[in-house]
């Protein structure tokens, strides 16, 4: 972290020839449960990681901005008077999209300039768009004390996916980037954004990230479709019990019930759900009780029904899981995000990472030519200001 705000520093100083007035980190996420099952009227178990997005910034007298990112040696210039739209460059329209609900909102009219340089992963399913969004949002909330709460910037970022980048995503990855906190993971309700905060110090434990390093193109297609079924699924179950109005009402006997009504495509989906809500509750209690063994054995169930039943997961991460289901060294290993690729997330004693990672990488590459990558993750706070004091960057 103090490397990646050094170069992000040094690198604000060589363009613009002072100190940034402030600096920003804005972490990425994973989510321990709670998969598919955001517009299934469940829960999810976010948590910010210690990867980062940081951004070095300043006002400057006039009414450009400048947007600097680091890492792909990219520069985009523009004029807040002008009308911000989306442009042809992804990365800038993320930034455009929340500055043009603060422009509409409260009127931005002073420029800035912004260098950012980030430590996630892209492409690994960590969310680093969110934190990008939520980063900007945050540090414009700040520059120009424009009075918004955490759970307004959450949506802000959310809305800029929406508008300028065309994609109709969650709120759970913006809300864990500006709600994180350390060795805390967060049950929230996609609904309301009711939250709670659970404890996560694994003490002897640790989350490990393998990054299958493919994204297969069926994640769009595969999503929709899955989420017409759980639709049609869930008429069929109200129309049977007329109390039910979610998958939060209903109960697995319930499903097991109207088995051959469902048919056996809309049964498992809608018995994942069911099962999957019930378990983010499970994993809750596992985490009040320091029970990891139990949260291992969750998030492997998970992973399960992700691959049978929901059917959205793929060769390469199946392979991932079941490589470590053996290892004695493994409490619990599933497949994170959408599916069709990206991560496994895993729940590994300390100390023993190395050792999996090298053994993993090596069958990985023998099964399926790829290079695997592995990342190790702590839970760590959400989007968070850094002052700059006497040459010293404090928090």
């Amino acid at each position: 972290m103090k490397k990646l705000i050094q170069h992000t520093t040094e690198h604000f100083e060589k363009l613009f020839h002072n100190k940034p007035e402030y600096i920003f980190l804005s972490p990425g996420r994973i989510n321990i449960i709670g998969e598919h099952v955001d517009y299934n009227d469940g829960f999810v178990m976010p948590a910010a990681i210690n990867k980062y997005i940081c951004f070095a910034i300043s006002k400057n007298e006039n009414s450009e901005c400048a947007l600097i990112a680091k890492d792909l040696n990219e520069a985009y210039k523009f004029d807040l008077n002008d009308e911000l739209k989306p442009v042809d460059k992804m990365w800038v329209n993320y930034i455009l999209g929340v500055l043009s609900q603060l422009k509409d909102k409260h009127g931005l009219a002073q420029g800035f300039n912004i260098v950012f340089s980030s430590t996630i992963p892209m492409g690994a399913g960590l969310s680093s768009s969110a934190a990008l969004e939520c980063g900007i949002g945050y540090a414009m909330n700040t520059l120009f004390d424009l009075g918004l709460t955490k759970e307004q910037i959450a949506l802000i970022g959310q809305k800029s996916e929406h508008t300028f980048v065309g994609v109709n995503c969650g709120i759970m990855d913006q809300f864990a980037s500006v709600f994180g906190k350390k060795d805390k993971v967060i049950k929230l309700d996609c609904n309301t954004l009711e939250y709670e905060y659970y404890n996560a110090d694994f003490r002897k434990y640790s989350l490990l990230l393998l990054d299958s390093n493919v994204k297969h193109t069926h994640l769009t297609s595969g999503y929709n479709v899955r989420r017409k079924e759980v639709e049609k699924g869930l008429a069929i179950i109200k129309k049977n019990f007329p109390n039910v109005k979610t998958f939060r009402d209903c109960t697995e006997e319930m499903v097991l019930e109207l088995n051959e009504q469902l048919g056996r495509t809309i049964f498992k989906r809608c018995h994942f759900v069911v099962k999957e809500i019930q378990r983010v509750r499970d994993a809750a209690t596992a985490l009040n009780n320091s029970d990891f063994a139990t949260l291992g054995k969750l998030m492997s169930e998970t992973h399960n029904g992700l691959s049978k039943e929901y059917e959205v997961s793929c060769d390469e991460i199946d392979f991932l899981v079941d490589a470590v289901q053996q290892d004695k060294t493994v409490l619990g290993s599933r497949m994170m995000g959408g599916g069709f690729g990206g991560c496994s997330i895993n729940l590994v004693e300390k100390g023993t990472e190395e050792v999996l990672i090298k053994t993993i990488s090596k069958s990985y590459l023998n099964a399926f030519g790829i290079e695997l990558k592995a990342y190790k993750v702590k839970i760590s706070k959400g989007t968070t200001l850094y002052k700059i004091k006497n040459d010293t960057i404090q928090q």
